[in-house]
């Protein structure tokens, strides 16, 4: 009998985006590889894709279905190993998991960023905190991506055998990576803007936690002194229509674009000068990694996603999470100042080589795999 891996997520897009080099790694050691989510996306690396009415919101009745027939998958299959992923999948997958745990599967979950944390509002520490604390105890493995949360695990004793911390999902260096001068140009004519541009570019999903408003409003402040300015925004989401209002409310409709859903993003970052994000939550911002990647430098607001990746005076600023002004200055210092966005584009480009690359990230994966791995089980652990 193959040995099974079942990967489990809200969302089958979560696979495509960030676990195929995972799912090819367990193909490549022999193992029959299955993912549970919801969606219609032909996934490669997959011998069965089971298809599960999982909804993002905790409330909908389509999720007891989902646990209802997750339990089935995996009380059916007798998988070695189950990895989870996405709040609302790691919730239900760990439960249903509950039986097939005492029969020897091994559960890892990885945590992508937990809900509470430093700054986050009381009511995320009231409901998500004793869910996240209760189920680890139903979880072999906890893996974390950033070292806040690792040390928060750890500190508050979650009780899962095994506590790790992992570099993120990993960024394809060679798909993202930096212009020449002449590329630069050429990428600029094609996307239609001018050589002389200074182009700020953030992809996010427009909601509360990503805080665009405050970039267009940065915008709106330096129209008169940076009228060559561009605020590049790519992605869709319930507060789109809202930031266009409020873009030409203020009079920088003209300056910010607004890029909807792009599958080029490695096209359209080597064109642009600096990369920005506003949030005010990250758990290990994979938009922020692929801009460095790009050579770019950063201007992120304050929060632990960020302050994994950008340091200060090093390739980047950080800065208060919801003050314009302060975006709107660092943007004015990076625009006079071009030897400096060079060297912290140089420097961020390194820290992702070295660091937070695909292929890092699948070796630090593949050591933490290789412990719930019938022959190498135990073994790893002692030698610790």
């Amino acid at each position: 009998m193959s040995k099974k891996i079942l990967f489990c997520a809200t969302v089958d897009f979560h696979f495509k985006a960030f676990h195929l080099p995972t799912m090819k790694w367990f193909k490549e050691q022999g193992w029959e590889v299955h993912v549970a989510a919801a969606g219609n996306i032909d996934l490669p690396f997959t011998d069965q894709k089971h298809v599960i009415p999982i909804h993002r919101s905790p409330f909908r009745k389509e999720n007891v279905k989902a646990y209802q027939e997750l339990k089935a998958i995996i009380n059916q299959n007798q998988y070695k190993i189950i990895h989870c992923h996405t709040p609302l999948g790691g919730v239900l997958t760990r439960l249903a998991a509950k039986e097939a745990r005492k029969k020897g599967t091994k559960v890892l979950y990885t945590a992508h960023g937990f809900h509470f944390c430093k700054g986050a509002p009381y009511i995320n520490w009231l409901l998500y905190y004793p869910i996240e604390k209760k189920l680890a105890a139903f979880t072999d493995c906890l893996i974390t991506i950033n070292r806040e949360d690792y040390v928060l695990a750890v500190e508050q004793r979650f009780p899962s055998p095994h506590i790790e911390l992992v570099n993120g999902v990993g960024v394809d260096t060679t798909r993202f990576q930096p212009a020449t001068e002449k590329q630069k140009k050429e990428l600029r004519l094609k996307l239609g803007f001018k050589q002389d541009d200074f182009i700020l570019f953030y992809a996010a999903e427009f909601n509360k936690n990503k805080n665009q408003k405050v970039l267009i409003n940065a915008i709106a402040t330096l129209k008169d002194e940076l009228p060559k300015a561009r605020l590049l925004l790519a992605g869709e989401g319930i507060l789109l229509e809202e930031c266009k209002r409020l873009a030409e409310k203020i009079g920088v409709y003209s300056q910010v674009e607004f890029l909807g859903f792009r599958k080029d993003i490695d096209q359209i970052l080597p064109a642009c000068d600096v990369a920005v994000g506003s949030s005010y939550r990250e758990g290990l911002p994979v938009n922020i990694m692929e801009a460095m990647a790009c050579g770019l430098p950063v201007v992120a607001s304050d929060n632990r996603g960020h302050r994994e990746l950008v340091f200060e005076e090093y390739n980047g600023f950080l800065l208060k999470e919801n003050c314009s002004s302060e975006f709107s200055a660092a943007w004015k210092n990076l625009y006079t100042n071009t030897e400096q966005r060079k060297l912290f584009g140089l420097n961020g480009r390194k820290l992702i080589l070295n660091k937070f690359n695909e292929e890092a990230v699948r070796l630090q994966l593949a050591e933490i795999y290789k412990k719930y791995m019938p022959e190498q089980e135990g073994v790893l652990w002692e030698a610790r």
